[in-house]
């Protein structure tokens, strides 16, 4: 098992762009039963009936499950929300100890059929807000005793399949983890880690269930617990000895002791689809789709 310092992130204050469901929300829930705080920082405000979850409700998930949390109505397109979303969770809270970039944007149409407003939202928040995020967030993190950088984006491989017909979302995330890459190797002297981690398979979030696969991909996916559950893993390894990786969850969770992953799947009984940008399985019951055959 790979030592850490602590096995808790008691204490630990979190900031989380994209924290009002999905992933975003089970890195929180897990980090709240240990007890940390926890900011919700996202721009939903009000309930979406094909969109479950707001930040208020984030909140409130937080705190029953033993977190702290502060949410933050934030758009991480704009400088000075985030500036003052960062300013309020330092107040509150006394600093920031980890940051996960979480918030994304994704649509898979080609160049023909995508409409520039579409790609420019996609890099607004995938590239630009996690850079955005970092920037605000370091003077806070560099003051941490174990500061971390989190962020949700795929291993790099320029593999041409992975840019056709999609390129304008693979350059998106792409650049999220060329955010990795560069700050790994610059705040090396400060000792604050900065890390990208991946799914090996769809995980079920509305992202997939509205505009990817429908109930189907959601069937074959596995739950947003897996990549929680690896992202506290990661968390609270020590940041001076764990930076520069692009971690896959279930290798992540393989070095922690786990051999089963079965209590992950939405349906067990059928296997998880592969996700984007991993050329091979990792483990047991999960198949390639067409996008890994380039088509």
């Amino acid at each position: 098992m790979t030592p850490t310092t602590t096995r808790s992130l008691a204490g630990k204050t979190l900031f989380i762009s994209g924290a009002s469901r999905g992933i975003g929300l089970a890195i929180a829930m897990r980090a709240a039963r240990d007890g940390a705080n926890v900011v919700v920082a996202a721009k939903s405000v009000t309930e979406n009936p094909r969109i479950p979850g707001t930040i208020y409700t984030a909140a409130a998930e937080i705190e029953a499950a033993g977190g702290q949390a502060l949410a933050i109505p934030c758009d991480i397109r704009f400088e000075d929300q985030v500036e003052a979303a960062v300013g309020q969770a330092v107040s509150c809270f006394g600093g920031i100890d980890i940051l996960v970039n979480n918030a994304s944007a994704i649509d898979l149409r080609g160049i023909d059929a995508l409409e520039m407003k579409r790609f420019d939202l996609m890099h607004q928040i995938n590239a630009r807000g996690t850079y955005l995020c970092c920037k605000a967030a370091l003077p806070h993190l560099r003051k941490s005793a174990n500061p971390h950088i989190l962020t949700l984006s795929p291993p790099l491989d320029l593999n041409p399949k992975w840019f056709s017909p999609n390129l304008a979302y693979t350059i998106s995330k792409y650049g999220m983890s060329l955010v990795t890459l560069g700050l790994a190797r610059d705040l090396a002297p400060d000792g604050v880690a900065a890390n990208s981690l991946w799914p090996e398979t769809a995980i079920a979030t509305a992202a997939v269930g509205n505009l990817l696969g429908g109930d189907e991909l959601l069937r074959r996916s596995r739950k947003p617990e897996i990549v929680a559950d690896a992202a506290h893993a990661i968390l609270i390894r020590p940041a001076k000895s764990c930076s520069g990786n692009f971690f896959i969850d279930v290798r992540v969770l393989a070095e922690e002791g786990m051999t089963d992953f079965s209590t992950y799947a939405v349906d067990p009984q059928v296997d998880a689809v592969l996700d984007f940008f991993l050329e091979a399985p990792i483990t047991a019951k999960v198949t390639k789709s067409a996008f890994h055959l380039g088509k």
